[in-house]
């Protein structure tokens, strides 16, 4: 049994609510909030203690896994504090802002042989478990291209929150809070970024921070991709279309779960969807979203579990937006991976 802090009850609140699907695995101990009251709120019917103060819970010796939930800016300082405590770590996206700081924290987790888990959720649905199996059964092929859409709709009420539109508390815009997860998914797809060409701007809202971004990448593999995104949409839409050498996956559009909904996975050929559809009309039970990415961790922290989300996979997510930032304002391919000689190295806030 694993024992839980969840730090901030504002996004904690859906972790608390896919821990609660966990009983087996997980026992939320605490949630801890400046506002006690918040932290009360999404009690429910648990026991866990409420707190302000961090602190609180890092020192306490039966908890043993902190998931950070809080405003961008604090998730290094917090993730650096927690393993110093000895503590395995859940941080909400994003991990940190520089590569710089990805490094701090490797070299903080291997000192304590502690685990650090960046929050990538979108990973586990229906959709992606069958893209799995179709391509375990060799009926992708190779990655060609890809497309991804974050059309969302953001606001004034949205940007009522002191922290968010700046580079002090956000810490960057619609590239590095909302396209993250799908950008995670396409590189969890269709394989590394080897180079990213991109153009930023803010169009939709009175911030510091962009708003708007259209960007190409090249991957390690060959394969070709692009990315739009804007927070001017009528609506909250993600649309992701993967073309491999021998299958066309389509997603819907639903925005916070993309892995869910209906998905077409068209074969170029008449005999290869036989077999396609012959793989999709297997049962599956996967699971969605942050009831998956648990289970994942879960699993992980008792024996090796190839599908958890790792450290690495965060300082890739990183290394991206470091790149896309890079690019945008250099009017140039940015190249990856991120040297310790990159302009960007120790982070992208202007």
């Amino acid at each position: 049994m694993i024992r839980v802090a969840i730090l901030g009850a504002g996004i904690g609140a859906e972790h608390l609510a896919a821990y609660r699907t966990l009983p087996d695995h997980f026992t939320v101990a605490a949630v801890v909030d400046q506002d006690r009251a918040r932290a009360d709120a999404i009690r429910g019917g648990d026991g866990f203690t409420t707190l302000s103060d961090i602190n609180d819970a890092l020192t306490d010796p039966a908890i043993d896994l902190i998931d950070i939930c809080l405003p961008p800016h604090l998730h290094v300082p917090v993730t650096l504090r927690a393993l110093a405590a000895g503590k395995h770590v859940i941080c909400e996206k994003p991990l940190a802002t520089s590569m710089a700081d990805i490094d701090r924290i490797r070299h903080a987790a291997t000192a304590v042989g502690r685990r650090v888990y960046p929050v990538f959720q979108y990973r586990w649905g229906p959709a992606f478990a069958a893209l799995r199996r179709l391509t375990a059964a060799g009926l992708t092929g190779a990655p060609q291209v890809g497309t991804v859409e974050t059309h969302w709709s953001r606001g004034a009420g949205y940007y009522a929150v002191p922290w968010r539109g700046t580079w002090a508390g956000e810490q960057g815009g619609a590239v590095l809070g909302h396209a993250i997860h799908t950008h995670d998914l396409m590189t969890h797809i269709m394989g590394p970024v080897a180079q990213v060409a991109a153009t930023t701007a803010t169009r939709v809202n009175p911030i510091e921070t962009e708003d708007c971004a259209a960007i190409s990448f090249q991957m390690v593999n060959g394969a070709l991709c692009t990315s739009s995104i804007t927070l001017g949409a009528a609506t909250d839409e993600t649309r992701l279309r993967f073309v491999f050498e021998r299958l066309t996956a389509t997603s819907g559009a639903s925005p916070y779960a993309p892995g869910t909904g209906q998905w077409q996975f068209q074969a170029r050929t008449p005999a290869d969807q036989a077999q396609v559809d012959q793989v999709l009309a297997v049962p599956s039970d996967a699971p969605v979203g942050f009831c998956g990415f648990l289970m994942a961790v879960a699993q992980d922290m008792t024996r090796a579990y190839e599908a958890a989300v790792t450290l690495d996979d965060g300082a890739a997510s990183i290394a991206l937006i470091t790149a896309i930032y890079h690019a945008a304002r250099s009017g140039t391919w940015a190249r990856l991976p991120i040297t310790r000689d990159h302009p960007l190295y120790e982070g992208w806030q202007p």
